[in-house]
């Protein structure tokens, strides 16, 4: 099923933050029917960094190739600004989609960004802004790709300046509106009712984030299409390793650590080493 298809039903779509085939695999696995695969957790990851902008398109389009190749989910990416302007947005465009991406979500903060629960936040115009989700239109192979058009403004123009900016960016094409970092649950239902019945809404919760934590149930209630939950799995895994080393660092081995991690055969059994041992037989000769 497309994406497309999949958000014209009414149950709400928790799609999890991912950033790697490995995490996409284990949430596959988990049951979800689409991944996020979120900028700031890649530069978490890869490079160590927040979620400042040092995140190129490269390292972005490769790890979404990656995924593809480890699932058949569809991926909603993080394009961030596009990676430059209206141009730079159609070569991103064609870069995700070449890569497997079901859909792109483009914001309109200046460049570099950073992440939309930081402080010192900076727009472009929504002209400028309404000119790259064109130019991402005209640029798309696929009707089914889909455009998910961001905007930050409530944090740097205040919520009305917002809704006026996610107007415009309806008009220029968008498929889905996220309007970034509502700061209470009447902010989240006031999207809501703007936007009823027009197009798919998405809401981010982000723990420690400027908007409440909400769940999906509830956001489905208020009229959302789509959660994420982008950069959880990295908070909890960072925790676990830290906790990790602490323990090695301290004990000289992994024993007292054990009841909280795989051993050796168990992470075998979750990535499918066996399936994959018995799949190459098929292929190496050994049974002509």
């Amino acid at each position: 099923m497309s994406l497309r298809v999949r958000l014209a039903q009414d149950k709400i779509l928790m799609a999890p933050g991912v950033y790697d085939a490995l995490t996409a695999s284990l949430a596959s696995d988990a049951g979800f029917e689409a991944l996020y695969l979120s900028g700031a957790a890649v530069a978490y990851t890869r490079l160590g960094r927040p979620d400042i902008g040092l995140t190129s398109v490269t390292e972005m389009a490769d790890t979404m190739a990656l995924i593809a190749d480890r699932t058949d989910l569809p991926v909603i990416i993080d394009a961030d600004t596009g990676f430059g302007n209206a141009l730079n947005a159609q070569r991103t465009m064609r870069q995700y989609e070449r890569a497997g991406a079901a859909a792109l979500q483009v914001e309109d903060q200046s460049h570099p960004k950073r992440c939309g629960h930081l402080a010192d936040k900076s727009l472009i115009s929504p002209q400028e802004m309404a000119g790259k989700i064109s130019a991402m239109a005209d640029a798309r192979r696929s009707y089914g790709t889909l455009i998910i058009a961001r905007t930050d403004a409530i944090a740097v123009e205040g919520f009305q300046a917002a809704i006026d900016r996610a107007e415009t960016y309806v008009a220029a094409g968008a498929d889905v509106l996220f309007i970034e970092a509502p700061q209470s649950r009447d902010q989240l239902r006031a999207i809501a009712e703007h936007f009823a019945g027009r197009l798919p809404l998405l809401a981010n919760m982000v723990e420690g984030g400027a908007t409440p934590v909400t769940n999906a149930d509830d956001l489905e209630a208020q009229g959302f299409s789509i959660v994420i939950f982008p950069g959880g799995i990295v908070r909890a895994l960072a925790r676990s390793a830290q906790d990790y080393y602490a323990s090695l660092h301290m004990n000289g081995s992994n024993t007292p650590f054990a009841d909280r991690m795989f051993d050796f055969s168990g992470l075998n059994q979750v990535i499918g080493t066996s399936e994959m041992l018995e799949l190459g037989k098929r292929y190496d000769g050994s049974d002509d």
